[in-house]
């Protein structure tokens, strides 16, 4: 365990909650292409979630599964195990949306082939002789997720207080994905950070892979902006700018530039802990009144853990 374990941030212990994995559907067939009416920025904007999620989230799990063994605290290894199965839910729940798209006339194949190969390939399993080299590249990707996850849960907490999305008609059936997900996501937003502080707790590896991450994040979600709206077929002209971005900010249809730029300081701070951030109150609220999750406990369905994270 870190010797940084006596300068621990310290959590909300009010917002812990025990995981689980919600195992939701969603039909796809009355969703429109442009699911906010008259805004296919927007609209294919947030749809890059579909493409990069899948692929990170099974990321996520498989590193995971492979650091399982190094966990010494029962608690959160329960947690992390929580985790996973959410984490492999939401992968499932956001495939599923690619062949509507597809069916649509936007096939995500080429970008997704990009995306495939960031996690497989350059941020996959690597050939290290067993010891000192191997434990250091798993314990980098733990903290690359840490990171990753403070701009989930942002995302999610974002998602569940966006009421132009609302007031703009948005599809009801997106929006309770995306909100379905988003409350999971500010629900487990600590585990991975404790995950990170467990295993490892360098700062100077927090703040070497926070860089790497955000990065890595707006490269490929602008790209995939381009994407989608390049080969939208109902655009003549598709385009997306920074300038667009910033004016659906603006108006309450993203995210702002502002507060994307005050998460930074957030997480960098020596004091961060992410309970400190979002409301588990507002998530759970959510998730018992979200349809698919609805449908899901009236089932009786909770995802099965995937193999070997028991």
């Amino acid at each position: 365990m870190s010797n940084t374990q006596a300068r621990l941030p310290k959590p909300v212990t009010s917002e812990h909650i025990a995981l689980k994995a919600r195992k939701v559907s969603f039909a796809w067939e009355e969703t429109p292409l442009h699911w906010i009416p008259g805004d296919p920025f927007t609209t294919h904007t947030i749809n890059v979630l579909h493409l990069l999620l899948p692929a990170g989230e099974r990321w996520f799990v498989h590193v995971y599964k492979q650091v399982l063994p190094y966990i010494e605290d029962d608690g959160l290894r329960a947690d992390v195990i929580g985790f996973i199965g959410q984490e492999a839910m939401h992968a499932q729940a956001h495939d599923e949306v690619l062949p509507h798209l597809k069916e649509q006339g936007l096939d995500p194949a080429p970008y997704l082939a990009q995306v495939d190969w960031l996690f497989e390939k350059l941020l996959g399993d690597r050939m290290l002789p067993p010891g000192r080299a191997r434990k250091w590249w798993l314990y980098e990707r733990v903290a690359l997720i840490a990171a990753i996850e403070h701009y989930t849960a942002f995302l999610g907490d974002w998602v569940l207080n966006a009421d132009s999305l609302d007031r703009k008609g948005a599809d009801p059936t997106m929006l309770d994905l995306l909100r379905w997900h988003g409350a999971e996501e500010v629900e487990h937003r600590s585990v991975a950070f404790e995950l990170f502080l467990h295993v490892d707790g360098s700062y100077s590896r927090r703040v070497r892979t926070w860089a790497t991450a955000f990065s890595a994040l707006v490269f490929l979600w602008q790209r995939g902006a381009r994407f989608f709206m390049a080969n939208d077929p109902t655009l003549e002209d598709g385009r997306a700018s920074w300038r667009e971005f910033l004016a659906k900010g603006r108006q309450g249809m993203l995210p702002t530039a502002g507060a994307m730029a005050r998460s930074i300081p957030r997480y960098l701070d020596r004091g961060y802990h992410p309970s400190q951030e979002g409301s588990t109150e507002q998530a759970v609220a959510y998730l018992a009144s979200s349809p698919a999750a609805l449908a899901a406990e009236a089932r009786g369905s909770e995802s099965p853990l995937p193999k070997g994270a028991a």
